[in-house]
């Protein structure tokens, strides 16, 4: 968190996670699969490499590599069209620290990370987190909790 600014942290945490929020529900139609499906593998070895692999994606600015890893790009009402149109936060530093739980199809993991959100200049915040993840079809994917501020229909 950044001492100087305790409002602004607040601020930006509220940001995050209306962005990854967003992501789930943004889009019309479902875009023609990409890469060959990953293999399956509930381990939670797997989990934690996958993991990585997305925020590395996301880090890096991938989006279209990280939609693959999303668990809205396994719904027909979602789209990668309405996925890129998010965006806004940028990530400087992203470890997926480990696996904290696991409950049937659903993961908690535990991230540490840096990011900015530059148009509200907001800059450099660091972030101890929960990552949400969901096993879909024996594959785990990217599963932001649902947000209240945002309607389901």
């Amino acid at each position: 968190m950044h001492p100087t600014h305790p409002s602004l942290s607040r601020r930006a945490l509220a940001v995050a996670m209306l962005s990854f929020s967003a992501a789930v529900f943004v889009g019309c139609a479902s875009e023609p699969a990409g890469p060959a499906a990953p293999k399956a593998d509930a381990s939670p070895d797997a989990l934690l490499k996958r993991a990585q692999a997305y925020w590395d994606l996301v880090k890096a600015n991938d989006n279209i590599g990280a939609w693959s890893y999303e668990a809205a790009s396994k719904h027909p009402q979602a789209s990668l069209e309405g996925y890129l149109k998010k965006g806004g936060i940028t990530y400087s530093r992203v470890q997926v620290l480990g696996v904290k739980s696991i409950e049937g199809d659903t993961a908690t993991l535990d991230l540490d990370m840096t990011y900015s959100a530059p148009l509200l200049r907001i800059r450099n915040v660091d972030l101890h987190t929960e990552d949400q993840w969901k096993l879909i079809e024996g594959v785990w994917y990217h599963a932001p909790p649902r947000s209240g501020l945002f309607p389901t229909k």
